[in-house]
């Protein structure tokens, strides 16, 4: 059986460049994996319907800042996801504290009686 190799070089940012070699009429690549991915999620391509209104407040963004439309869009959803990721820790941490016995849930109108008590307390001081 003939093999072929793959030049692969690597580009700025961990981009693989490579060429495979052909021989005779068949062309084979050897795949070189330098880091194993952890998830392999990949979008090709996204469609975001906005309304009329958010669309023109977007784009006057982006012609006040000098940043393309979807750079801008880029950014806000990577913040979004990061701060959901963040609130689903702490609900996660709070949750166990509850199930685990370090932390006592408190009765909803209790926690009122208690607010409006320190509410009063001040208004009197």
């Amino acid at each position: 059986m003939d093999r072929s190799t793959e030049e692969v070089s690597v580009a700025p940012g961990g981009r693989r460049r490579g060429s495979c070699r052909a021989s005779g009429l068949r062309r084979r690549c050897a795949t070189i994996v330098l880091t194993v991915p952890l998830h392999a999620s990949r979008l090709t391509g996204m469609v975001v319907r906005l309304k009329p209104e958010t669309e023109s407040r977007l784009q006057e963004l982006a012609a006040t800042t000098g940043r393309a439309p979807d750079a801008l869009l880029e950014d806000a959803m990577a913040g979004y996801l990061a701060e959901l990721v963040q609130v689903r820790r702490m609900l996660d941490g709070r949750y166990d504290d509850v199930k685990s016995g370090r932390v006592t849930p408190v009765d909803g109108e209790e926690a009122f009686n208690r607010l409006r008590r320190k509410s009063e307390n001040r208004r009197h001081s």
